[in-house]
């Protein structure tokens, strides 16, 4: 009997699977992926996010602005603008969560933001965003996911500032950093850790994930990016859902589990946290 297996977060909205998605999510549920949430960057990722959840029984959606694209917000009436949004979007039955948002300072290569640059008043314009996008989550009752790239001194004193205990066993920390500090307040805060293909390469990422309790992981492709080896080293781009079960093969070696108890727990954890 196939595993039955949860991916959290992969981004089928993106252009990258127009001409293949009913093939992927096919694909996906023959290896026992039979769960997807499809995560929101923008207005429009996230518009079509929720389109998607009509086409497919056990797909579902998170909507929400994620940091970098807060660099498109401009003014106060476009911060209004794209909220309101993201609001009626919460409406959709088959919304579970707001998300990809929170905080980001990364210096981006590629980018479609020509003059992209991290400054201080960009940091605190997330920031502003990222606390409303959380008040929707609270007041629908949603879940929360959070994207944090080098951006921890900011994130964590902000969490801790407007964390509500409704917060708890409804948020995740997507493709967690490596960071004992980080896994600390998951733990203080009953939150779970997101572990993605970047397990089966990263040795700072294989070590961290020893350290997490198993009930505090799900999994994640983040698809169509962080393949899982070997499929990196051949360079059978893009990732799919369907390599789920890598990455939870690569989380039992790790921790010296099954592969069953891992696909156990983590289908487990994922339907708590998004309360399916």
């Amino acid at each position: 009997m196939t595993a039955t297996y949860f991916d959290t977060h992969c981004h089928l909205n993106f252009k990258r699977f127009n001409k293949t998605l009913k093939e992927v999510v096919s694909q996906a549920n023959a290896t026992g992926v039979l769960y997807l949430v499809v995560p929101g960057t923008d207005g429009t990722s996230s518009r079509k996010a929720v389109e998607m959840t009509g086409e497919f029984e056990h797909v579902y959606a998170a909507v929400g602005i994620h940091p970098h694209h807060v660099y498109e917000v401009k003014s106060e009436q476009d911060t209004k603008q794209q909220l309101a949004e993201i609001e009626k979007l919460l409406l959709s039955k088959k919304v579970v969560a707001i998300g990809e948002v929170g905080l980001d300072r990364h210096e981006y290569e590629n980018t479609k933001y020509a003059d992209y640059t991290i400054s201080q008043g960009f940091i605190q314009k997330q920031v502003e965003l990222l606390q409303k996008q959380i008040e929707l989550a609270l007041r629908y009752e949603k879940s929360l996911i959070l994207h944090n790239r080098e951006a921890k001194k900011e994130l964590l004193p902000f969490l801790t500032r407007i964390w509500d205990f409704r917060l708890e066993k409804r948020s995740v920390f997507h493709c967690c950093e490596a960071d004992a500090e980080l896994l600390s307040f998951a733990k203080e805060h009953n939150m779970y850790i997101g572990i993605d293909g970047d397990i089966t390469f990263d040795a700072d990422k294989q070590s961290f994930i020893r350290e997490v309790p198993l009930e505090m992981l799900v999994l994640e492709t983040d698809s169509p990016f962080l393949l899982p080896e070997p499929l990196k080293s051949q360079k059978l781009y893009p990732n799919t859902p369907g390599n789920i079960p890598l990455i939870g093969a690569y989380v039992a070696k790790v921790k010296g589990i099954s592969i069953e108890d891992v696909a156990k727990q983590t289908t487990e954890n994922a339907k708590a946290l998004f309360k399916i």
